[in-house]
């Protein structure tokens, strides 16, 4: 059992690598788009639902109502962002059972990507609620000398994200190949169990982290200015 799909190599050229990150990343994701498509496809709204449809309302509803009980907001402009990541990160890890495939989660190259995301969707979020001086002037408060320590935190909490995701899903992969090598005849079953639900957690705790810090950066000012409100009266 390989512990990073990185090491997988399909097809290599001079600098052109193609490894199992790169294939199983658009396998991912083309199920998930393919899988929509066809799903959504005929939506009806009788009472009796297609199962597919049904299951994926169900999906899609716990999510929104999932980031309306974190965020205390209203969940819409979260939910396209905060799902993709849940349902991309929770698809892959959920594979694995497949003979043959290896989650990309299990490559820090794609946990780093999907960091990067959450890096650049943190201000997009909170210039669009707040305005870009207003998001700006948070890294300002509660004092100028907080700017410096503002933005180490900005990396190291992105740095943090990648790191834990790549750390769990390898460390995971390297528990059940030590695993397998010893007790090859007894462990699968139950180590591929644990590893569904190790990665659905996984997915889990990604996605409310990401949902966490995109909601903190648009919330800020408001909850500041209830504060405010609440003083002058």
């Amino acid at each position: 059992m390989q512990i990073t799909p990185d090491n997988i190599i399909f097809y290599q050229y001079q600098f052109v690598v193609i490894n199992a990150t790169l294939v199983y990343t658009w396998l991912t994701m083309a199920l998930l788009v393919i899988g929509a498509a066809w799903v959504t496809k005929k939506l009806v709204v009788r009472p009796k639902l297609p199962p597919w449809q049904n299951f994926l309302e169900i999906v899609v509803d716990g999510i929104y109502q999932h980031i309306a009980e974190v965020t205390q907001q209203e969940p819409e402009p979260y939910l396209a962002f905060v799902g993709t990541l849940f349902l991309f990160i929770l698809t892959a890890n959920l594979l694995t059972v497949v003979p043959g495939y290896q989650a990309p989660t299990g490559s820090l190259s794609t946990t780093i990507a999907l960091a990067i995301a959450v890096f650049i969707a943190v201000p997009i979020y909170g210039i669009r609620q707040r305005g870009i001086l207003g998001y700006l002037k948070s890294y300002l408060q509660p004092t100028p000398i907080m700017l410096p320590f503002q933005i180490i935190g900005e990396f190291s909490r992105t740095l943090a994200l990648a790191v834990r995701l790549f750390g769990n899903i390898m460390s995971g992969n390297l528990l059940a190949a030590i695993l397998l090598a010893l007790v090859p005849l007894f462990v699968p079953v139950a180590m591929n169990l644990l590893g569904l639900v190790f990665g659905v957690i996984q997915a889990y705790v990604f996605a409310i982290l990401a949902l966490v810090y995109i909601a903190s950066a648009a919330t800020v000012q408001e909850k500041k200015q209830s504060i405010s409100m609440e003083e002058n009266s």
